[in-house]
């Protein structure tokens, strides 16, 4: 878990051969917030295919309205009805660690597909249409993994300082963290949001964010 050195190379290389939009230097000025690389011990677990879409949402919470898009297929985001969600739910918010492993599906590169730069094929925002779906699934057929802004159970801390080697999330009293967040910067501007594609990549919440469910399988 965490971003690697090779993974640095590798997001060094794309600046190099100009595919990178902007300067890069930002990104590389905060790569220590998901650094250094660990090992984690997780644990079976399943994960939803891809963050609740407003309709699904509307199964708990009738009355859910989302301002973002008019699309039932679509993604939806939360703000000051987060709490609601979570209380009707029969799931959990996944830990950081469980969302990297899902996301990587067994990779150690950039992206499940790669070490190159992704491609707005990997940015999916609406469900509707099960081929575009489809094409953006990982090895785990988990699709649009790093698109949405997606929150973790997990307390934000900057680094892996003193964080459980066993997948349980960081308790405590602050914002949580997310992962992904390239859909919600779509059209891209620019400014190089193919990075938050990136399997390592971790932030804290702001503003609106999406819920992807999961629930542990039980060991027997």
């Amino acid at each position: 878990m965490g971003l690697s050195d090779a993974e640095l190379d590798a997001v060094r290389a794309i600046e190099r051969a100009g595919d990178a939009d902007d300067d890069l230097e930002a990104f590389f000025a905060g790569a220590d917030r998901a650094r250094p690389v660990r090992e984690v011990r997780v644990e079976p677990f399943l994960l939803a295919r891809h963050p609740l879409t407003v309709a699904q949402v509307r199964h708990w919470l009738p009355e859910y309205e989302d301002s973002f898009t008019e699309s039932a297929s679509s993604t939806a985001r939360f703000e000051d009805d987060l709490d609601d969600l979570l209380g009707a739910l029969p799931f959990r918010l996944p830990s950081e660690a469980e969302w990297e492993y899902a996301a990587r599906a067994g990779t150690t590169t950039l992206t499940f597909s790669g070490d190159g730069r992704p491609d707005e094929d990997q940015v999916l925002d609406d469900f509707a249409d099960e081929e575009r779906t489809a094409a953006a699934e990982n090895s785990f057929g988990l699709t649009a993994m790093g698109s949405a802004n997606e929150i973790c159970a997990d307390v934000w801390i900057p680094h892996f300082t003193d964080a459980p080697t066993d997948a349980r999330p960081r308790a405590g009293d602050g914002p949580r963290v997310v992962r992904g967040g390239a859909g919600d910067l779509y059209p891209w501007q620019g400014c190089d949001e193919w990075l938050l594609l990136l399997s390592a990549t971790r932030d804290e919440v702001q503003d609106f964010t999406a819920v992807r469910p999961v629930t542990s399988i039980p060991i027997s």
